[in-house]
């Protein structure tokens, strides 16, 4: 018990703001999985709460409503800012709930539904407006490596990308000791039974920070189970990556 104890505080004073990301002085922050809302779902008490699918409505379960929030298609970084509609419960392994209307604004693929939130403070200097789209950049961003082929034509050579699967990362904490990384890998090891410690290991960023890292999962599928077994041991905010 007392071993327990000691290893709590480690990453208590060392890990660096990853379980919970909803402080006073903070914008929050977010990256994972918009779950596309329909009727069904409503019907079949998956979720709590209706939205309108036919207009630009969206929700979180701990931002009040009325908050503004920015919604980043990872994949081609297209946002919009919207007013959070309502605040509800869902399920546990999604992000924020998006209505249709505002999938089809960014971008979105309901097969990857992969999106950052961030708060927008209201002193901002920008106005939210429902319908109006954001792009910061126009060409797509990608960390995936791109392998390339070419091929021999009579007039001209033709470069021809292959198509590259992602592959997806749950962030699962960041901290500053490397120390501090391993105790946290050696106590997901061993309590969580089922969970594959072979997908657990760490990556120093540029900012020095010691990632911790459970990956990669081809599918989002795959990765959902590990998601939810890391919720339920304790973590308040889990992070999805993409590529990394």
């Amino acid at each position: 018990m007392k071993y327990k104890i000691v290893i709590l505080i480690l990453l208590l004073t060392s890990c660096a703001q990853n379980f919970s990301n909803l402080e006073s002085n903070k914008s929050f922050s977010s990256k994972g999985f918009a779950y596309i809302y329909n009727d069904k779902d409503f019907t079949d008490k998956i979720i709590k709460r209706k939205l309108d699918n036919n207009a630009f409505e969206i929700a979180h379960n701990n931002l009040r409503p009325g908050s503004l929030i920015k919604i980043i298609n990872v994949k081609t970084n297209d946002s919009i800012i919207l007013k959070n509609s309502k605040r509800f419960d869902y399920p546990d392994f999604y992000k924020i709930i998006i209505t249709k209307p505002v999938a089809d604004e960014i971008n979105l693929k309901t097969d990857l539904p992969l999106v950052e939130i961030i708060e927008v403070k209201k002193n901002k200097s920008f106005v939210a407006k429902k319908t109006k789209i954001f792009k910061e950049e126009e060409q797509i961003h990608s960390n995936a490596p791109v392998e390339t082929v070419t091929i021999n034509n009579i007039s001209k050579k033709k470069e021809v990308k292959k198509a590259v699967k992602d592959k997806f990362y749950i962030i699962i904490a960041e901290f500053y000791s490397k120390n501090s990384a391993r105790l946290l890998k050696e106590r997901i090891t061993q309590e969580l039974e089922n969970f594959d410690s072979k997908k657990l290991y760490t990556k120093v960023k540029k900012t020095n920070k010691i990632t911790l890292l459970s990956g990669p999962y081809k599918s989002i599928n795959l990765m959902k189970n590990d998601y939810i077994q890391l919720k339920n041991f304790g973590f308040e905010e889990l992070d999805i990556s993409i590529n990394e």
